[in-house]
């Protein structure tokens, strides 16, 4: 004996409230509406390194003196 499975009804994806719409506007809403419910994943910003930060690209005014020259190579 065949058992036979009965699926439930499906609630439909849209329902028309107002207004006769034609086939061509019902298939564009439903391409829109069906391709905003796709899940997507979230573009992450990629991490920027230490030296790629703003603050590096300001350089203090050079110091006259003895040591000058290198504080003047130093980041900091």
């Amino acid at each position: 004996m065949a058992e036979t499975t009965e699926q439930p009804p499906v609630a439909p994806l849209l329902r028309v409230v107002r207004g006769e719409p034609s086939a061509e506007e019902l298939a564009a809403l439903t391409v829109v509406v069906a391709a905003l419910s796709q899940r997507r994943e979230r573009k992450r910003p990629a991490p920027v390194g230490a030296w790629a930060s703003y603050g590096r690209s300001h350089r203090r005014p050079s110091q006259v003196g003895p040591g000058g020259w290198r504080a003047a190579g130093s980041p900091v």
